[in-house]
This record gives C-alpha cells, structure tokens and sequence, in this order.
C-alpha cells in the first residue's frame, strides 16, 4: 500500500512540474532589448509558513509546523516541512504524554490566484502501543496526502490558506482520520 501511495504522489506531482517547465525560445529576428524577462526574482520565489494548532483540557494537543516553499514557476511551488505534535492525555486514572515529530515534502499547482492543488508526503516518529508485549515503542509512519485547498492573499507574498487533504495511507497506526483539515499561512520574503 505504501508503494501504491508513493506511486500516485509521484505520478501526481511531477507530470505538473515538468510541463511547467516550457521554455519558449524568442525569434531569432526580434530584438532580444525588447523582450521582457518572465523571470521571478530569487527573492520572490521563496515564502515561508506552517500551520499552528493548539487544543487544552482533558486531551492537550500542540502542533508546530513550519514549511518553507519554492516557487518553481508562477503556478507550482515544492517545499519542505517540519512538524513537531505534543499529545497529552489525562484523567482521574491515567496519565499519557507523547511527543510525535517527523518531517514533510510538498508540491502545489496553482489553478487560479486562490484555488490550488496539493501533494504531500510526510513521514511521522511516533509511540505505538503494543499488546503483545504491553508497552510503548517508536515507529516511522508514512502519510502521502492529496488534495487541495483555497488562499486568501493580503498581498503578493501573504496569505492564508485552508487545506482538504486525505491521506492515502489511512490505517490504524496512521495519527490523522480522512478528511484531514489544516488552516495555515504562507509569507514571502
């Protein structure tokens, strides 16, 4: 299943990023002073952003995770992530604390100025329980994620956005349950 997934976000992702990159060859005859450059400038090509969440009570839940992101033409953009999750669990009988962290890489197709595409594939380091041997022990999980999401821009290099994301690897070890929602923000330098 996990190759499966890795597969579709393959498949998903770089067909859109290769046919981005058309070059067009201007005319031999035309006055190469006169043609404007459709290149972005390095600096604009890089934002930054993540996502925050934050839940208290019974079930305390923090979630930081940063991005940084590429702008490889005006419509797609890749990057990579960082996410750090710390869980809690207390009631009048147990006590349960936890803290999951892994890394992510992703890839966005532009459809207009606010609707977008979204590939992710985000590998996790978590505590699973074991019957078995009735404890604790860590393990890497594989999440690849599809889906899209909406930006409302503040300006050129700001926003913030909403995902709908469904991770194609859905099982019983995985942290997250289909539809997965995330709201967070973009800022460019």
């Amino acid at each position: 299943m996990i190759k499966k997934s890795i597969l579709y976000f393959l498949l998903f992702c770089f067909p859109i990023t290769l046919l981005a990159q058309n070059d067009t060859i201007a005319p031999i005859k035309e006055n190469k002073s006169k043609l404007k450059s459709d290149k972005i400038p390095f600096k604009d090509r890089i934002y930054f952003g993540g996502n925050l969440g934050l839940q208290f009570g019974t079930q305390t839940y923090i979630d930081i995770s940063p991005l940084v992101g590429y702008k490889l033409t005006e419509t797609v953009s890749a990057g990579v992530g960082i996410t750090y999750i710390y869980y809690k669990y207390k009631d009048s009988y147990n006590t349960y604390s936890t803290s999951i962290y892994g890394s992510r890489v992703f890839g966005r197709y532009l459809f207009t100025n606010n609707l977008f595409a979204h590939a992710e594939v985000e590998l996790l380091n978590m505590e699973l329980y074991d019957v078995n041997i009735n404890d604790y022990y860590r393990k890497n999980i594989i999440s690849p994620f599809v889906g899209g999401g909406y930006i409302q821009r503040f300006s050129n290099n700001a926003g913030l956005y909403l995902l709908l994301l469904f991770n194609l690897n859905d099982s019983a070890e995985s942290p997250y349950t289909n539809p997965i929602i995330r709201i967070g923000f973009n800022l460019g330098i």
